[in-house]
């Protein structure tokens, strides 16, 4: 991002993806190896809003987010929505005063997915830091989110995440049209003993998915996504034509 009630044992497969990264990934070392996994199920995060979570999914053993602290790879693309691991306090606590407000959630889960926020973005920063590569749909630069003070902000932490070693930021315009492989949420675990699993959102539920046969497709369609969006230093362009209120 094990215990998961409704959990389906599959057998064990093995896989060698072959990953093909993006130009602007070839700086980032690349790490060969065999994936091991088993069948997925639903995960109880499935009732976590991205806006306004039910439960707390960092106390849930083998949820997305537990699972995120030991990866060696997190591949995620998000529409809408700045993603939490990329998110400011500031634009953190928007979004929660924002299901408050609404009725989504009270003030202490809005609390919580704030501090939940933080304890995800705590694993960019531990030794060695995981390889990111992260594709935000346009809309996610467009909607406003607290106020242009906070975007701005915002949109600094994006210029200085793709600005890290371990990472890479582009995003995904939407002139993209028909030769966009995604059109919701997904994030790509690879652990490190190669396996891989996958969290995808919907409207109203998540699903996490152990099985590698089945990750792979969204690994696939990951990489084309990667080859199609805007180069990194097309994408920072973008985000910065945005500060100055030039879209």
């Amino acid at each position: 991002m094990d215990g998961f009630a409704g959990q389906q044992q599959g057998r064990q497969v093995q896989v060698r993806p072959q990953h093909r990264l993006h130009d602007d990934g070839e700086r980032l070392r690349r790490r060969p190896g065999a994936a091991y996994a088993t069948r997925g199920s639903r995960s109880p995060c499935s009732r976590l809003s991205r806006s306004g979570p039910r439960l707390r999914p960092d106390r849930v053993p083998g949820s997305p987010d537990t699972r995120r602290w030991r990866a060696v790879e997190i591949r995620l693309y998000e529409v809408g929505v700045i993603p939490g691991l990329l998110q400011t306090q500031e634009y953190a606590s928007a979004l929660g005063d924002s299901t408050v407000r609404r009725g989504v959630a009270s003030r202490e889960q809005a609390d919580e997915r704030i501090a939940l926020v933080a304890q995800r973005q705590a694993s960019l920063t531990r030794t060695p830091p995981p390889l990111v590569f992260a594709v935000l749909d346009e809309s996610c630069l467009l909607r406003p989110i607290g106020g242009s003070a906070r975007m701005d902000a915002q949109f600094a932490r994006l210029v200085e995440f793709s600005e890290l070693p371990n990472t890479v930021l582009q995003v995904a315009p939407f002139d993209m049209g028909v030769r966009r492989p995604m059109t919701l949420p997904v994030t790509v675990l690879t652990m490190p003993d190669r396996s891989l699993m996958s969290y995808a959102e919907s409207a109203n539920r998540g699903h996490l998915e152990r099985d590698s046969v089945s990750v792979l497709p969204l690994l696939t369609d990951h990489h084309q996504l990667q080859a199609e969006a805007l180069p990194r230093a097309a994408s920072v362009a973008m985000i910065s034509q945005l500060r100055k209120g030039n879209p």
